[in-house]
């Protein structure tokens, strides 16, 4: 927690978690919680913001999801702490 901002945004699923509180319950629950594992594929730094792509299990329900689920995680920083995070999975079946 002490990499984000007390303001910062974390957008997962299409839902925002502002501000550390709802930033760290989002992390209890569903990193902590759902056991995940993350396989870092490729980090980009692009335009002073970082892409990173990897690979993501844990106990979370898979139903229709592809195997290896990847998931692209876009951070913003400021003054060195995250400001925001965005997490998406980038679909190529489409």
């Amino acid at each position: 927690m002490a990499t984000f901002a007390h303001d910062a945004l974390v957008n997962d699923q299409l839902r925002d978690y502002w501000g550390k509180t709802a930033v760290r319950n989002w992390a209890e629950r569903d990193i902590v919680g759902e056991k995940l594992t993350i396989a870092v594929t490729k980090v980009v730094c692009h335009y002073g913001n970082f892409i990173v792509t990897a690979n993501v299990d844990g106990n979370f329900d898979k139903r229709g999801l592809p195997d290896p689920l990847t998931l692209a995680f876009y951070f913003t920083l400021y003054n060195e702490l995250i400001v925001q995070l965005i997490i998406l999975r980038n679909r190529h079946d489409i």
